[in-house]
């Protein structure tokens, strides 16, 4: 297959797959569709090569949306509101490859993406797309758009962050620190690994000898960040059962839940499973449930892979377990997912102020579902992904006020770095610990 930035001069343009891929994943969003679930299925028939390529332009234009709409709207006439939704996107793919990727040439980006406008438009649009993109070609070394007065619009501009987002972040931690969080926001999510079934000293050499390049995680003493080598898939380590993928942020849940050894969980929110993973090092058995029979699929693949014959999966509600009261209950329920934009980046531009709302009310109801299924001087662990107060403390207090049989507790000593403990609650930021944010307290119940 031909490299995506780089066609033979002297050929006639024909799109490339791994750009008509972008093009459908940015179609597949507008949709609806999740950013990951969009990414694999539409470069499933990709060589690895063309997948990274096609991951870096697309997770990156997400990453650079506001910034590069700002440029766009300079340079189109009524700006790019009027346009269609699809050329919109067409003209964000080729900015984001003229400006961020260094290895495409500026007349592939260019030729490339007005050739798809005009498969995708017609001839009218492709003229459009080739006099916008050859502007900003011309005059990228003064891509300049005026910065808005508003200090919050500012930086919600120059970071590529809905407006309404920036202004409750600060509202609660002051502009430099929302300042700090939008540059973690538009890092690279890196690949973190938790091993299994192996000590860690075992993981890192079998990595090395494959040619991956390893690091230490911040937060969590064994996991390992990795980069280069092989595709994860086609890695032995992988085939044989002996990692799994996952943030430290999501680690630190399960370590400060601190479960005692031979306990009997139920993780009710479970999908993809690597909390129920980490439960079952040390648990007699994980019953890990999910309302979605589609999305165990992939929990069931990791349970056969790694060979973790005390791990259950059930398709269950959360907010009506079916289930006998059990020693401890995770719920890591729906959220809004702030805490994960750098990873998944789609999430800001998909979010509204009414989603905190909605998932409040869904996160109440499993919360107090759950609890029912804590046996007498059991666990109740409620964790999220948000770093939003509505879906954290305000839960808790809630639940706190209308449960009096359960009361917080902190977890043991050493369970977690004290940097990451709040008033008992574990707080985990992306400005603060350079992970995804996560959220969690541990609720015991009486035991009479």
């Amino acid at each position: 297959m031909r490299t995506p930035g780089n066609p033979p001069s002297n050929t006639v343009f024909g799109v490339t797959d791994a750009r008509i891929a972008a093009a459908d994943i940015l179609a597949d969003l507008r949709s609806g569709v999740l950013l990951d679930t969009a990414f694999d299925r539409r470069v499933a028939a990709l060589d690895a090569r063309d997948r990274r390529w096609t991951q870096e332009l697309t997770y990156g234009l997400l990453r650079r949306r506001g910034w590069l709409d700002a440029i766009l709207n300079e340079r189109v006439k009524g700006g790019i509101a009027r346009l269609d939704a699809d050329l919109t996107d067409l003209l964000r793919l080729g900015a984001q490859q003229l400006l961020h990727m260094g290895s495409v040439p500026a007349y592939a980006a260019i030729a490339q993406t007005v050739e798809l406008a005009k498969k995708r438009h017609g001839i009218g649009a492709s003229k459009l797309v080739n006099a916008i993109l050859r502007r900003i070609d011309r005059e990228r070394d003064a891509l300049y758009p005026p910065v808005p007065t508003d200090p919050i619009e500012a930086l919600a501009m120059q970071h590529s962050h809905p407006r309404w987002l920036v202004a409750r972040w600060v509202a609660r931690w002051g502009e430099d620190e929302t300042r700090s969080l939008l540059v973690a926001n538009n890092l690279e999510a890196p690949l973190i690994l938790r091993p299994f079934n192996i000590v860690r000293e075992q993981l890192e050499a079998a990595l090395e000898a494959a040619g991956v390049t390893v690091e230490d995680a911040p937060l969590v003493k064994d996991s390992l960040r990795i980069s280069g080598g092989a595709a994860l898939t086609e890695l032995g380590a992988f085939q044989q059962g002996l990692f799994f993928v996952q943030d430290p942020a999501a680690t630190l849940v399960t370590e400060y839940a601190a479960i005692p050894a031979g306990a009997r969980v139920a993780d009710l929110c479970s999908a993809p499973g690597g909390k129920a993973m980490e439960l079952s090092r040390s648990a007699a058995l994980v019953i890990a449930a999910d309302a979605s029979f589609g999305r165990l699929t992939r929990l069931r693949q990791t349970v056969e892979r790694l060979d973790a014959t005390n791990v259950l999966p059930l398709v269950s509600d959360a907010r009506m377990p079916a289930l006998a009261p059990v020693d401890a209950v995770l719920i890591d329920v729906p959220c809004t997912g702030t805490g994960t934009f750098r990873r998944h980046p789609d999430a800001r531009w998909r979010l509204r102020t009414s989603d905190l709302a909605v998932m409040a009310a869904a996160q109440r109801s499993i919360l107090r579902s759950a609890a029912t299924i804590v046996a007498p001087g059991g666990l109740l662990v409620y964790s999220t992904c948000s770093l939003e107060t509505e879906e954290n403390d305000a839960q808790v207090e809630s639940f706190l006020k209308d449960f009096p049989q359960f009361t917080l507790e902190p977890p043991p000593e050493g369970a977690v770095p004290v940097e990451v403990l709040d008033a008992g609650r574990l707080r985990v930021l992306p400005q603060k610990h350079g992970t995804d944010g996560a959220f969690a307290a541990r609720l015991r119940r009486s035991a009479s």
